[in-house]
């Protein structure tokens, strides 16, 4: 592997487990046994570093995203896209647990960010367009496609903000799980429970309960 690339992989553990804000390009250089001159050959700073790992969880995510054209989309397909959208968020999990930060202190990642997220807006919309083709989930007016896009992608992308809050825990990256994490899943899919057509229902809601919240004060979280 080329050192590249390895300071790009080490940096998202360190980030992952350590908090970005708590570790320095020194720390990175430590924990691959390399000298601060040779990071500095690769990226200029940190802040390269974040948005090179930024361009990869991008390209992840609208992998996930896909929709295929030749078929409408069956309860299976969300399924995956729930799953890996979140198996996402676990892999890099600093950069939405530290967003707002990031983003403020890199104007190219702000810029992006921005696009990727009416990617990822669009990509939604369209999947609940397959569902409807598929008869999971009753024909919906744009405008209201539109908004329950909206609230999905808010209930992904700030479910690591309330687990944190939930938890109050100041150093989330040493509590958090996976399991956790994906408890978002029943929040998802509990905003679709309106627009189900009679013939999913009970399947939608066998699938949700996988994902039910075991958090302190998971009485507010779900019913």
């Amino acid at each position: 592997m080329k050192t590249r690339d390895k300071i790009i992989l080490a940096s998202l553990d360190l980030f992952n487990e350590q908090g970005e804000r708590n570790v320095t390009t020194n720390h990175i250089a430590a924990y691959l046994a390399i000298s601060p001159g040779n990071l500095y050959y690769h990226f200029r700073n940190k802040s390269d570093i974040i948005y090179e790992i930024f361009l990869e969880y991008e390209k992840l995510v609208d992998y996930y995203l896909q929709i295929p054209d030749d078929r409408p989309l069956r309860l299976e397909d969300l399924t995956f896209y729930l799953e890996s959208v979140f198996d996402g968020l676990w892999s890099y999990r600093f950069f939405h647990r530290d967003l707002e930060f990031l983003l403020d202190s890199d104007p190219r990642l702000r810029i992006d960010y921005r696009a990727f997220t009416n990617r990822c807006l669009e990509a939604i919309q369209k999947i609940f367009e397959g569902l409807t083709a598929g008869g999971v989930i009753v024909a919906q007016d744009p405008s209201l496609r539109a908004a329950m896009s909206l609230n999905v992608w808010l209930v992904i992308t700030n479910w690591m903000a309330f687990l944190k809050t939930a938890h109050g825990a100041v150093d989330l990256s040493s509590n958090l799980s996976l399991t956790e994490l994906k408890q978002g899943i029943y929040q998802v899919l509990t905003l679709e429970i309106p627009y189900l057509t009679p013939e999913y229902r009970e399947p939608v809601m066998t699938l949700r309960e996988k994902y039910r919240p075991a958090l302190p004060g998971d009485e507010w979280v779900g019913v």
